[in-house]
């Protein structure tokens, strides 16, 4: 498994569409409103990649995970964390979780925090035993009932 920071010598834009779709292929029909994954480009992946901080990781010169980083005021945002699902259960995604948590650190940002779909409930388990809390529930825009769940992790040390 290597991780490595997405910057301006990286031109695999199509490999990294495909991992963070079919990584997120399971939702189709399962969450409303659909993923924004189903909206994204290459040419949209190329900015958010530009705007944010992102990560890969791969194994065997395949793409296996992703991450975009976003720092707010008062923690890391953590989006598009992507692992194929022929690699999950390897340890990519917490490997993931520890960059986010060292970028974290480095910009002197004390939490993480990431957003979940109501709906995905094994989601809310495996991020809350990574140590993450639910903090507040939310609606899309359009949406009167609940959406999607924040959850946030204070770092320590």
């Amino acid at each position: 498994m290597t991780p490595f920071r997405i910057d301006g010598s990286f031109a695999r834009w199509s490999e990294l569409l495909h991992l963070i779709r079919a990584s997120f292929a399971y939702m189709d029909g399962r969450i409303d409103p659909p993923s924004s994954a189903i909206r994204l480009t290459v040419e949209s992946l190329t900015e958010k990649a530009k705007a944010e901080i992102a990560y890969a990781v791969e194994n065997d010169g395949w793409l296996t995970g992703c991450m975009f980083l976003r720092p707010e005021a008062d923690c890391l945002y953590i989006g598009k964390l992507a692992v194929l699902p022929s690699a999950q259960g390897k340890g990519i995604g917490r490997r993931l979780l520890d960059i986010a948590e060292e970028t974290a650190r480095d910009l002197d940002l004390p939490a993480l925090r990431l957003e979940t779909r109501v709906e995905l409930v094994d989601n809310h388990s495996t991020f809350s035993a990574w140590g993450f809390a639910r903090t507040a529930e939310k609606s899309h825009p359009g949406f009167t009932r609940t959406t999607f769940v924040e959850m946030r992790k204070t770092l320590t040390g």
